[in-house]
Formats: structure tokens, sequence, C-alpha cells
């Protein structure tokens, strides 16, 4: 690949609001404000990125203030003017000197990406696919579809009532996705999963139900309710315990039947390396914002495959721009769970998304082959630097 330049970046605001609020076990948002990354070279071709940290740190260490200032005040500066040609290069310049702040990382560095695909007049699917083979990543999980299943992922009501649950699961088998995910935390979870467990059996026997604490239980405190959710016949149990419980996770994969999945947990290659190691829960969901870009979410997509550990795509959510990442990697052929990559018109009103996702009745994405348009409606400028 030759050296790319960056000679301009911009970095924008963007708020879009959600339809309903979505509420996960630590917090809740209502808005999808989001940092929008463009990068310009000196022939004019332009990349995309976003960094979607939330509000609050209730994911995470990061905010949307603290990753603005990281990318305003570092990242950005320590790329434009330097000669880049490689993914590894480009991840060795930007942490040089600089712990963590991965969804900012993630912001400047699938820009980067999006602005090689547009010079070189690829998809990005493409470029993945030729960095995950220089990787070592055998020949049957490189192979690529053109679509990518989508399952959805339901927060916890507002009015908490089960009845929301029941309904929200029916019109999500009615809109045809492959995978529902509940959002649970304790005094919230049994019951729930019960009441969407009625509908599937009903309405879709056999579809993959899911639930994601977000690291809400103590392995001791909440120790009754990790065995009881054991019993509901889950596909996988999404990070029951906090991100750093890495231990306690181990012990807790091999005291339960379900499997347990990875999120916040799995925050770079080198954990992942680790958590085989101990014997850790082998499903992963990664995530291009919390591992730091794409060049991170490849590696740990490579590491799984000998592994034997089985994958799934993440998001926050995004907006369209930030999606395109993850659907250009997740069309590979590892990932073998529906990804939480859903359509706009699930979050967002009609047109306001950056890029217009749309899912098909049979709850598929299709992956770009060619660069999507991107909508700047109500974008706020933070910074130019050249």
């Amino acid at each position: 690949m030759r050296d790319v330049v960056v000679r301009r970046a911009r970095l924008f605001d963007v708020a879009i609001p959600l339809k309903e609020p979505f509420r996960i076990s630590s917090g809740a948002m209502s808005v999808r404000h989001s940092l929008i990354v463009e990068l310009e070279d000196d022939l004019g071709h332009i990349g995309y990125g976003e960094s979607a940290p939330f509000e609050k740190p209730f994911y995470s260490e990061e905010t949307l203030d603290s990753a603005r200032s990281l990318l305003e005040n570092h990242f950005i500066p320590l790329l434009v003017g330097r000669p880049v040609s490689r993914p590894g290069e480009l991840l060795r310049l930007l942490t040089d000197g600089i712990v963590g702040n991965r969804m900012a990382l993630a912001g400047v560095e699938s820009a980067w990406w999006d602005l090689c695909a547009a010079r070189e007049g690829k998809p990005l699917s493409g470029l993945v696919t030729a960095r995950l083979r220089e990787l070592g990543v055998t020949e049957a999980w490189l192979q690529r579809s053109d679509r990518v299943e989508c399952g959805i992922a339901l927060g916890i009501p507002e009015d908490g009532r089960l009845e929301t649950i029941e309904s929200r699961v029916g019109d999500a088998i009615d809109h045809g996705y492959r995978r529902v995910k509940l959002k649970v935390k304790p005094g919230w979870d049994i019951e729930p999963v019960m009441a969407a467990r009625r509908v599937l059996d009903r309405l879709a026997p056999g579809l993959p139900l899911t639930v994601d604490a977000n690291g809400a239980y103590d392995l001791e405190d909440h120790w009754d309710s990790l065995l009881r959710l054991d019993r509901e016949r889950l596909t996988y149990i999404e990070q029951p315990l906090p991100g750093e419980a890495l231990w306690d996770l181990c012990k807790l994969r091999t005291s339960v039947a379900t499997p347990i999945c990875l999120d916040e947990s799995l925050t770079s290659d080198a954990v992942a390396r680790q958590v085989v190691e101990m014997g850790g829960p082998l499903v992963w969901n990664i995530k291009v914002q919390r591992v730091g870009g794409l060049e991170e979410a490849c590696r740990i997509y490579a590491r799984a495959a000998p592994s034997g550990a089985q994958v799934w795509g993440g998001t926050m959510p995004e907006t369209g721009i930030g999606a395109q990442a993850m659907l250009a990697l997740g069309c590979h052929a590892g990932f073998c769970y529906p990804s939480d990559v859903e359509p706009s018109d699930r979050w967002y009103a009609a047109g306001s998304d950056t890029i217009e996702l749309m899912m098909d009745r049979d709850g598929t994405m299709e992956v770009p082959l060619q660069r999507p348009p991107v909508r700047r409606n109500g974008w706020r400028q933070l910074a130019e630097i050249s």
C-alpha cells in the first residue's frame, strides 16, 4: 500500500434523537451523540470514522468530552501530515505514549481505513480481508458473505412491564430479526427472560435468545440469579460480571452450562490471548469502538480462529458511519452469531442517520460494495486541523 498522507482533518459533533430511550443495567441514552472524524488526503479523497462513547461513563471510562479532547489534541494532530502505509504502523503511531482511550482512537483509526478504501476504489470489506490474510487467518475464515445477519438488542423498558417485553419480542419476530437479546440486571432478569421465551416458543421456536448484563452481577452476591439464568435455554449470557473480573468470568464459565460471552472485558488482542490461556469464555463480542479500531478488531478475529472462539459483531450502537467498520469485518465466515448491527429506522427517525442502514425482511443487511452516501444533516464542526 502506498503512503497515505492526511492533509486536513475535521472533527464534528452529531446528535440524533432516538425514537425511544435505550436503557441498559448501568445507564440510558435518549440521543445518540457521536463524534465524526473526517480525513482528507492531498488528492481530495475523504474518509469518515466515528467515536461513539456516551455522555456519561456508565459503559466505560470514556465520555464524549474525553474523546473530543483526545481526538482534537492528540490523535488527529499525530496523524495529520505524517505518511502512513500500513494499519499496524498507524496503530503504533497513535498509541505511542497514549494509554487507553480506545473509543477516541477508533474514530480516527476507522476514518483512516475508510480513506484508504476511497483512495483505492475498493470496498472496505476487501481491505479487511486483505489484512486478515496478512495476519494468517485461514482461508475458511477469510470467506465473505454479501450480507450480515441482524439481531435486535432490547433495552430495559422504562415502564418495567413484562407486557412491554412481550410486545417488543413479537415486533422483532415480525421484522425478521435473527436473534433476540434482552438487557438484564439483578431484579430484572428471570421474569423478562421467561416472558420473552413464551413469545418465542409460540411464534419463532428455535430463534436464539440471549441476555446482556453489561457487568451488573457479582459472582458472590448474585450466584443464585446466575444459576437460574443458566436454566433458561439461553444461547449465551453476555458479560454477566464487570469487565475487569476476568478470573471470576473464567470460574463462572466452568460452573454453568450456558456459554459466557465477553463484551466489556474484551478490550484488546492481548486480553483475548490471556482469556484463551486461562481457559476463559470463548464466545466473543467484537466491538470496533471498544477495542480501538479495525486493526485491533482484525487481530482479535485472527486469534479467535485457532483458539476455537465463537465471535459476533457488537455495536454501541453507533450511527451508520460507525456501523460500516463492523459490516466490513462481520461479513467474514468466522462470525457465527447474528450481529448487533440494526437498521437505521430501529433507532432514528427517517432520514436522520449519517448513513442509511436497511434490513431486509429476512433479517439480513447488505454489506456495501461501494461507499454509501453520507448525510451531513445537523453536523456541528468542532475543529479543523491541517
